[in-house]
């Protein structure tokens, strides 16, 4: 990543970046930006719109998009390599809408990044192309979809606020008069009267449904070769044995369970759904979404053995023997699974579903970060799936009330990013606007090899 980078500069005066920087693919970058265009286009807000277009990867359609997105905005401002082709299209001409000509040296023209400036709200998505040494020995990809991406995505009023101010920064090189301009339409935005606010949990919904559609794209067409050659080296190995009498013999494990569960009978499979659904928010890789995914389907099979009468009581009803045997159950499950190899990392992650952020946890104290992300996903998933089922003389909560339950442990059990994005899900189904999901999706062989 170059020092002179908008990204880096960004960490520099910031410090910890977000919990959903990391490295995106192409898809996911276009959902992402389609999804905060598209409500620009749909709500008329008229913001300040800047964006970042990579040399030699402007297209057509995003031309025409940006032609619509001028009607609806305060002021468009497109920095990119003056052979991008911008001049040549009539957005250019419109009056609103300032090209900003990038040196080709300038280690912005590696970046895509789109900043939303509106009085109600602000958004953000900052990314930037791995090097050629990042991508490794394989080279830069020959496909458009397999290229990926270092950034991340907000809607965060300090992180937004101070990467525009990078922005002017730079756009001050190429154009000194259109900042004062542009800081003038700042503070006009800032001063306009506060008519209404913008529900953002619509924005993240839209986001949701953009980023599901493109993760199911995106392991259809197998996006990325590497990832490629390691479900060849490593899922599919994983996927051979999907019918194996080992595999099979888990998973009517973790349905014996379910069953032996009259107050919670269906935990594994909206536990695998929800960290689903996490984890697409999350946008993790596709065999690091196919683990979690099974590993909220195994979450529970250390209870195997547990006395049928146990899973009718709360835990202040259980004595110390029966809640010494359930808080063990992740490591009871880890002694079994074991005996598969190919299952090792699904193991490591329910190994650690009880490690809490603040290192207070189980079985090894781990701390915050140190933590495996898919483990933290799990053991707050499947702490507020639990809250949600009644269990012995406790009622069960409602999607709310179970919410609060897990936003007063946030920063000490859970990890308060992960929290805030169970949060919008929540938010979201609350609203009528999603179904919390019940079962993860593309798995309907499983029932089968549970089942059959």
């Amino acid at each position: 990543m170059s020092s002179d980078s908008i990204l880096h500069q960004l960490r520099a005066r910031v410090g910890q970046l977000p919990q959903n920087y990391g490295v995106y693919y192409k898809n996911t970058l276009v959902a992402l930006c389609h999804a905060m265009e598209d409500h620009i286009l749909e709500t008329k807000n008229h913001p300040l719109v800047l964006t970042t277009f990579q040399r030699g990867k402007w297209y057509l359609q995003e031309a025409n998009r940006y032609r619509d997105l001028a009607h609806c905005a305060h002021e468009v401002v497109i920095m990119a390599t003056p052979d991008s082709g911008f001049l040549q299209h009539e957005t250019a001409l419109l009056p609103n809408v300032h090209l900003v000509g990038l040196d080709p040296e300038d280690p912005v023209t590696q970046e895509w990044n789109l900043l939303i400036l509106a009085r109600d709200y602000q958004a953000m998505v900052l990314c930037e192309e791995l090097s050629i040494a990042d991508y490794g020995k394989e080279g830069m990809p020959a496909e458009d979809s397999e290229r990926k991406f270092y950034g991340l995505w907000t809607f965060d009023k300090h992180l937004v606020e101070e990467a525009l101010q990078i922005h002017l920064d730079r756009v001050h090189r190429y154009n000194p008069a259109l900042v004062p301009h542009l800081q003038a339409t700042i503070e006009r935005i800032a001063q306009e009267p506060l008519t209404h606010h913008t529900d953002m949990n619509v924005v993240v919904s839209r986001i949701v449904n953009y980023l599901q559609t493109s993760q199911m794209q995106l392991v259809t067409l197998n996006r990325q070769r590497q990832v490629f050659e390691q479900l060849e080296s490593e899922g599919n190995k994983l996927n051979k044995n999907l019918t194996a009498n080992k595999l099979q013999a888990f998973l009517r494990m973790a349905q014996h369970v379910d069953d032996q569960d009259p107050h919670n009978p269906n935990a594994s499979w909206q536990v695998a759904a929800l960290c689903e659904t996490l984890g697409q928010l999350l946008d993790l890789p596709s065999l690091a979404l196919r683990r979690l995914r099974l590993a909220g389907l195994l979450f529970r099979v250390g209870l195997a053995q547990m006395p049928p009468e146990v899973f009718l009581k709360s835990e202040r009803e259980r004595n110390d023997s029966e809640s010494a045997m359930w808080n063990a159950h992740p490591q009871i499950a880890a002694r079994l699974l074991q005996s598969m190899p190919e299952l090792n990392a699904v193991t490591r992650i329910i190994t650690h579903q009880k490690e809490w952020w603040d290192g207070t946890g189980r079985p090894d104290g781990l701390r915050g970060e140190a933590i495996p992300l898919e483990s933290r996903v799990l053991g707050l998933v499947a702490s507020f799936q639990r809250l949600t089922m009644p269990r012995g003389s406790r009622p069960v909560l409602s999607l709310g009330d179970a919410l609060a339950r897990c936003q007063e442990l946030s920063g000490t059990r859970w990890d308060p990013q992960l929290v805030a994005l169970l949060t919008h899900v929540v938010k979201l189904a609350q609203m009528g606007l999603l179904k919390l999901p019940t079962h993860p999706q593309g798995v309907s062989w499983l029932a089968e090899s549970i089942h059959g």
